[in-house]
């Protein structure tokens, strides 16, 4: 390395220590080469680190470069969080437009003994229904029949480049008991077209959320994430296409609306976490999704 970072462990998703999803921050990493930047990941080992880097356009306040212990990432929502809340920490000013190698995304930072992130992005593509062989399998692998699916979501794969199967299932009890089978995952992630498996339910066992979850990504690397913002994001935008969120019916032609929920993750690991999603409506139309959580160093 050609010159000295500043390194940051951080938790995300969370106001504890210790919980949600732990992610690294590097700052000053334009000395970084891409080679050091990939040997700094793997030697940190969080899931994903983001190395921040100065502006190369007047778009944007901040450039991100993602990176895995094993490849570059395009956008990561909980290392996003971890990164602002690094620079609110620090009392730096606001970077509000990102760029990364998926776009620009704009970041709003409350400031508060831990910083409350919100990360605002557009909606999320949704795609197709599962084949019915396709189906099968997946249960299978995860241990579960069709007798533990929610009869209102249609099993989904969802998102653009970074893709999950969304999979709703009864109650939080079926969640506690899945048994993945990673090895047979990984080989349907190629099949099926989807990089993970967001697992929810809509009947949650924590208190004072919408929907509890588990996400398996064994193909990227990940066995089980702890808490995912992307993927509560592409949840965000199943529900509404469902109308098993709905905005209200009011307004007139100016309205502008924000429809929130909150859901629950990494419990099963031992690492609680909180995802609060906001759909905003401009005229009955989803205009982007944001998701938002604290952080703590």
């Amino acid at each position: 390395m050609s010159g000295s970072v500043r390194v940051f462990q951080v938790d995300a998703f969370t106001s504890q220590r210790f919980c949600g999803n732990p992610a690294g921050v590097v700052l000053d990493a334009d000395v970084l080469s891409d080679r050091d930047m990939q040997a700094l990941a793997r030697e940190l080992n969080n899931g994903d680190t983001a190395f921040l880097l100065r502006p190369d356009a007047p778009d944007h306040d901040l450039r991100v470069r993602f990176f895995t212990p094993r490849r570059e990432a395009t956008f990561v929502g909980h290392a996003t969080l971890a990164a602002h809340a690094v620079l609110a920490s620090l009392q730096l000013a606001p970077r509000r437009r990102q760029k990364q190698q998926s776009g620009l995304v704009e970041v709003d930072t409350f400031a508060g003994e831990a910083p409350r992130i919100a990360i605002h992005l557009p909606p999320p593509q949704l795609g197709r229904a599962l084949a019915p062989h396709e189906l099968e399998a997946v249960l299978a692998a995860l241990s579960l029949g069709h007798a533990d699916l929610d009869p209102r979501c249609p099993p989904m794969i969802a998102g653009h480049g970074s893709t999950r199967l969304l999979l709703g299932v009864l109650e939080a009890a079926v969640l506690g008991r899945v048994q993945p089978d990673l090895s047979r995952l990984s080989a349907l992630s190629a099949q099926i077209g989807a990089s993970g498996y967001f697992l929810f339910t809509l009947h949650p066992s924590q208190a004072a959320v919408f929907s509890e979850a588990r996400m398996f990504c064994p193909a990227l690397g990940i066995d089980e994430d702890p808490v995912s913002g992307n993927a509560h994001a592409l949840l965000g935008a199943y529900l509404l296409h469902h109308r098993l969120i709905v905005p209200a019916a009011t307004g007139g032609p100016s309205e502008c609306e924000t429809l929130e929920f909150t859901g629950a993750q990494g419990h099963y690991l031992g690492r609680p976490g909180r995802v609060t999603v906001a759909l905003q409506f401009e005229q009955r139309v989803l205009r982007s999704v944001s998701i938002v959580g604290e952080a703590v160093r």
